[in-house]
């Protein structure tokens, strides 16, 4: 494979406490762009707790998952270390829940049968407002830094060699959610290259980040 490498784009994750301990429907509260479920009255722009304490979600098993990915069984052993720290630090059990979709992590979420979540950054702002999540960490190297690289993939004996020729042809990316998979290449396409998606370029979304690769 030929590989255009982009920018550093984002942080690969952000964990979030469970939208369904925030639901307070009906109360008269500042929400911004919080759903109407939510309250934000200390104006910090994610969801607030309800003032009355039982309300709150107070499960003695949490769950645990983390965002979508190409092949969860996987993840589920990556995570174990987490997961055990996280039994340790709480007292409680701890379950690593293998979502399939950034919809269905949302739902779950939102409904109280998620607690915990590693969310994908292009789904942050939706979680935010329509979930109550409330973001409290993200991962990062030892040294601080953060975020990962991009690339343009295009078979080994492709014509296409610059980004530029990518004009008028069709491009795999995962999802409209996805940061890493369509929004952060989509910003760098049409910033650097004057490429903007659906204008100078088709695009098309495969679900999964090796659906992309396996296509080509």
């Amino acid at each position: 494979m030929n590989a255009f490498k982009g920018l550093v784009a984002s942080v690969c994750a952000v964990l979030f406490i469970s939208g369904q301990a925030f639901a307070e429907s009906g109360e008269d509260c500042h929400r911004g762009t919080l759903d109407d479920a939510y309250c934000d009255r200390n104006l910090d722009q994610v969801a607030d707790l309800p003032t009355d304490p039982a309300d709150w979600v107070d499960s003695s098993t949490i769950i645990f998952a983390y965002t979508p990915v190409e092949d969860p069984a996987v993840y589920a052993n990556i995570w174990q270390g987490f997961v055990d720290h996280m039994a340790d630090a709480t007292g409680r059990k701890v379950v690593f829940f293998p979502v399939q979709s950034n919809a269905a992590q949302l739902e779950a979420m939102r409904s109280g049968r998620l607690h915990v979540a590693g969310f994908n950054t292009g789904s942050n702002p939706i979680a935010v407002s329509c979930a109550g999540f409330v973001p409290f960490g993200m991962m990062a190297y030892d040294d601080g830094s953060f975020g990962y690289e991009m690339e343009i993939n295009v078979p080994v004996d492709s014509p296409i060699t610059s980004p530029d020729q990518i004009e008028g042809r069709t491009m795999a990316f995962t999802s409209p959610t996805s940061n890493s998979g369509f929004k952060a290449p989509s910003a760098i396409l049409k910033g650097e290259f004057g490429l903007v998606a659906d204008e100078n370029f088709t695009p098309t979304f495969s679900g999964k980040h090796d659906n992309s690769i396996l296509g080509v």
